[in-house]
């Protein structure tokens, strides 16, 4: 074990959340008004003029469409600095649907002079460390500075500090959380380059010697970084090995990180997979399973494997693993590390372990509900899932398609539409897309009303494939062959 992380503390990656809450058209407006609050409340708190600027300035602010406020002369250096280099806070939706960010210049002039005061604080230390103290007392004047910025909001200011102290620090340990501060950067402010970069950069310092800790902290940073770039096959095993041994609570809570591991697992695992890394993983099973399967799992009487609790495997619309009504707690559970969350908002995980128990015993018409629920309260909510909801929605669709279709030669039409809840129509329809994309194997019979799968044979395909390769293969030697006697009949 190495050395405590540093730099952990700042930005508050929670306020990306609520930023991105006010222009979510999906959020209700209670969930809008509170993230609205919170931001007010943190913005006078941590004394955020920068970021404070950016999101409610009445010209130049991302989160305004009214222009309300009283805009008065700003200096070149301040319009320069609201733009945070392009930050992508709000949703792809864009401003139109922005929770308007009321603008108090008062309250900016105070937050910005306090931030001055700040600053000339850290400099006075660094020149009084700079005479009397050693080059370790300067390198932690300046970590002060370049959490500061990060506190307050100013990317570019941040980003530059926390690179001059990377350039002078010496120890491992040090850089790692350096380049980990810098990936948060990035994420707070949605700069997918930066984050992949940083990404990378981490990786390279962990494989040089990194310890256990930081090795598993920057698991977690990746898993989320390909979350964000819809590479769910690579984040899925990276997420759900993070939930064991979870300490990044700068990044995300535990019980967004079950979502984001369940969701990707879910999406992305073949079934063997999917049953033993998801259905009955311990650390699922003790959030998404009833009381009994809690108990067990964190007593450590679950075992997972492909044979384990078949037994305990329920249908998704009959089974009360957790009701509605209760939202788990994840406060306690996890890592006890000093810098989780005491005031984690519990999550009512009950649309998730319908999507789970129903796809995995193929109870098509409760997976199509809990895909809908799951989707109106996770992935239209989430700054990280927003974006890839359709492709999600329609990927599951594909799997639980698949899924049925693999087991039969010949399928009717109607029985297939009953037993998903939909109508002929609307299942003729989406089967034909994925048809015509070559991503499910089977023909469509409206006459007869049935589908019927063209299961590939393997050999077959090998024999098409030696074929093909071997008549393209025989026309390139005839071609080379005409070419070499026209050259000797030229040479004659």
């Amino acid at each position: 074990m190495g050395s405590d992380p540093q730099y952990a503390k700042y930005p508050d990656l929670s306020l990306a959340q609520d930023i991105f809450t006010l222009s979510n058209p999906y959020a209700s407006d209670a969930s809008k008004n509170a993230s609205l609050k919170k931001l007010q409340d943190a913005i006078s708190d941590k004394k955020m003029a920068p970021l404070y600027r950016h999101l409610a300035h009445p010209t130049e602010g991302i989160s305004n469409t009214s222009g309300q406020g009283s805009a008065q002369a700003t200096s070149p250096v301040q319009s320069k600095r609201s733009t945070n280099a392009a930050s992508k806070l709000i949703s792809a939706t864009g401003a139109a649907n922005s929770h308007d960010f009321p603008w108090d210049e008062e309250l900016y002039e105070r937050l910005k002079k306090e931030n001055e005061a700040e600053l000339e604080t850290f400099k006075k230390e660094e020149e009084e460390a700079a005479e009397k103290a050693g080059e370790t007392e300067i390198q932690a004047a300046k970590g002060k500075r370049a959490e500061f910025w990060a506190r307050v909001g100013d990317k570019d200011e941040a980003l530059s500090s926390y690179e001059a102290v990377f350039e002078k620090t010496g120890i491992l340990g040090a850089k790692i959380d350096l380049v980990l501060a810098i990936i948060r950067i990035g994420i707070f402010f949605g700069d997918r380059i930066l984050v992949k970069k940083n990404v990378d950069r981490a990786k390279a310092l962990v494989e040089s010697g990194g310890d256990w800790d930081r090795r598993n902290r920057l698991k977690a940073y990746q898993g989320l970084h390909l979350l964000t770039i819809r590479s769910y096959n690579l984040a899925a095993p990276l997420l759900l090995d993070s939930l064991s041994t979870f300490t990044s609570y700068e990044l995300c809570s535990y019980s967004s990180l079950v979502v984001y591991s369940v969701l990707a697992g879910s999406v992305s695992l073949k079934r063997v997979d999917f049953k033993s890394k998801v259905v009955d993983a311990p650390e699922i099973r003790a959030i998404l399973g009833d009381g009994e399967d809690k108990l067990a799992a964190l007593s450590g009487a679950i075992s997972s494997g492909p044979g384990a609790g078949d037994e305990e495997m329920e249908d998704a619309s009959t089974s009360t693993a957790t009701p509605a009504s209760t939202a788990v707690n994840l406060t306690m559970l996890g890592s006890s590390a000093e810098g989780q969350s005491e005031t984690e908002v519990p999550v009512d995980f009950t649309p998730l372990v319908g999507l789970v128990r129903s796809l995995y015993i193929g109870n098509y018409q409760s997976f199509f509900l809990s895909l809908a629920a799951v989707e109106e309260n996770f992935l239209s909510q989430d700054r990280y899932l927003y974006e890839h909801r359709g492709w999600f929605v329609r990927e599951m669709r594909l799997r639980a398609y698949q899924q049925l279709l693999q087991s039969y030669r010949i399928v009717g039409l109607k029985s297939m539409a009953k037993d998903f809840g939909v109508s002929v129509g609307f299942l003729d329809r989406d089967l034909a897309k994925f048809i015509a994309a070559d991503r499910i194997p089977c023909t469509i019979d409206r006459v007869n009303g049935i589908i019927e799968t063209n299961r590939p044979d393997d050999k077959n395909k090998q024999y098409q494939d030696v074929v093909k390769q071997g008549d393209q293969l025989i026309t390139k030697l005839q071609k080379y062959g005409q070419t070499v006697r026209l050259r000797g009949s030229e040479r004659g």
